[in-house]
């Protein structure tokens, strides 16, 4: 498959580079054609770079790894037309440091990330999963011991079917793959934010994850 990486940060390099190894063809995007980190990990990992634009033409899928609170502005610059009929996975936060650590979680009127990204691009098929988690155990959940979950949230079924595959491919069980139902439930996994930072500080590592036990199960 052709995937389309928006982000140059930590979790965009471990999302492209765990892809590039499952043998899809990725394109790294960033503001400019000649950014330094994307040229460098297309060097090292036979890969593609290329503005957003770029990235998100002549792909089949695209990745939003850009932080929370500029992925609008990178999906526009991406531009509609590049993005019209494809899926989005949204792995993002919109974290605010301005006051320090920890931030806050930025949610305007209420809605989630996703859903903002869902209304600004209409004919995008916008699915939010991987937030929950750090860019190591989003590629690689054995790091995790025992059985714990990941979650997607999603308006279209065949979105979202699609990224459960995708999920798959990274080591995901299936029976570990909560499907929340529509956007609207990425409000509450965006909103996890808080609490994973607090444990972040209390444990002194990333590698830790959400377990959701059903009683007789």
């Amino acid at each position: 498959m052709q995937i389309a990486v928006l982000g140059t940060g930590e979790v965009g390099r471990r999302l492209a580079t765990k892809l590039v190894s499952l043998g899809h063809e990725v394109t790294m995007g960033s503001r400019t054609a000649d950014n330094a980190e994307a040229v460098k990990w297309a060097e090292e990992h036979d890969g593609g770079h290329g503005t957003f634009a770029d990235a998100a033409a002549a792909a089949e899928l695209v990745v939003n790894a850009t932080g929370g609170l500029v992925s609008l502005a990178v999906l526009q610059a991406a531009g509609a037309a590049n993005l019209r009929g494809k899926v989005l996975v949204d792995v993002s936060n919109a974290l605010d440091f301005s006051e320090g650590f920890p931030p806050k979680v930025v949610s305007p009127d209420g809605r989630s990330l996703a859903e903002q990204l869902q209304k600004a691009f209409p004919e995008t098929r916008v699915v939010k999963t991987l937030n929950t988690m750090t860019n190591t155990v989003m590629v690689e959940p054995g790091r995790v011991p025992g059985a714990h979950n990941v979650f997607v949230s999603g308006d279209d079924e065949a979105a979202k079917t699609v990224v459960a595959g995708l999920l798959g491919s990274f080591g995901w069980p299936a029976d570990r793959i909560i499907d929340l139902g529509d956007l609207s439930s990425a409000r509450a996994t965006e909103q996890l934010m808080p609490l994973w930072l607090r444990l972040y500080g209390v444990l002194g590592t990333g590698d830790f994850n959400f377990t959701v036990s059903v009683a007789g199960s």
